[in-house]
């Protein structure tokens, strides 16, 4: 059912049609991405659920889902060893991944729930690798993870706005960390301060700057007029290609 949204949206990113969505970019530009480099050419109606694709090429858009889907299963199996240093555990943790129908159904088409689960395991991975860093902070290491979890958290919150409960997640252990680092009274204040600013710039500035260059790229990309003019002022919709308004002269 959801293939005719998400495909026919990545549809309008490859015509660079401009569209209304309840959901954040992200995974919708992907989906597009991966249908432009597969030879997809954007002229699949999409009107409605069961329609055969003939000779439209949706495979690369259908595979694209489907490789993110398969990589929950590493990212659960590190994520548990990680935490558990038990080898059995990681192992049926992945196996349970890999029998789980529900993860292959959702995997297997063109829809935002393998990219969103995409990030949103690999954040959490992100995370436990870098509070395995904790003995070694400033590392080379611990700037990798912490810096890999902030741009996981702008793909999740990109995909959907579900994503905001690993942000959640993320935070409430951060606030830990930091709580913690408070009350060792061997570490001075001043080095305080920098693990602060370290989480500032990594989990909160970084992942900003990501979510707006989405959008960013979104305006810029979805340059044409579409289904989704009616939603934005009469200023912005002068700037679409082939609207009514289109270059004309409007007062502020």
């Amino acid at each position: 059912w959801d293939e005719t949204h998400f495909g026919k949206m990545g549809s309008y990113y490859i015509n660079r049609t401009f569209f209304f969505d309840v959901h954040p970019p992200l995974g919708k530009m992907l989906i597009g991405l991966a249908g432009y480099l597969s030879g997809y050419d954007g002229t699949f109606p999409f009107q409605k659920p069961g329609d055969r694709y003939e000779q439209h090429n949706y495979m690369g858009m259908r595979g694209f889902c489907a490789f993110l889907g398969s990589c929950l299963v590493p990212f659960a199996y590190l994520t548990v060893l990680e935490l558990s240093k038990s080898l059995p555990a990681a192992l049926l943790t992945a196996f349970i991944l890999i029998f789980d129908t529900g993860c292959i159904t959702l995997s297997q088409y063109i829809l935002l729930d393998p990219i969103l689960m995409f990030f949103l395991m690999a954040a959490v991975l992100s995370m436990v690798k870098c509070n395995s860093c904790a003995d070694r902070p400033f590392s080379a290491s611990w700037w990798f993870w912490l810096s890999l979890t902030g741009v996981n958290l702008a793909g999740a919150m990109g995909v959907k706005f579900v994503g905001l409960f690993v942000v959640l997640l993320v935070g409430l252990n951060t606030i830990y960390d930091l709580w913690d680092l408070l009350g060792n009274l061997s570490l001075s204040l001043v080095m305080f301060g920098k693990h602060l600013l370290a989480r500032v710039l990594c989990l909160i500035v970084l992942p900003l700057a990501l979510y707006m260059a989405m959008f960013a790229v979104h305006f810029t990309v979805l340059n044409k007029s579409g289904p989704g003019d009616g939603f934005f002022s009469s200023a912005f919709q002068s700037q679409l290609i082939g609207n009514n308004l289109h270059n004309v002269s409007i007062p502020e």
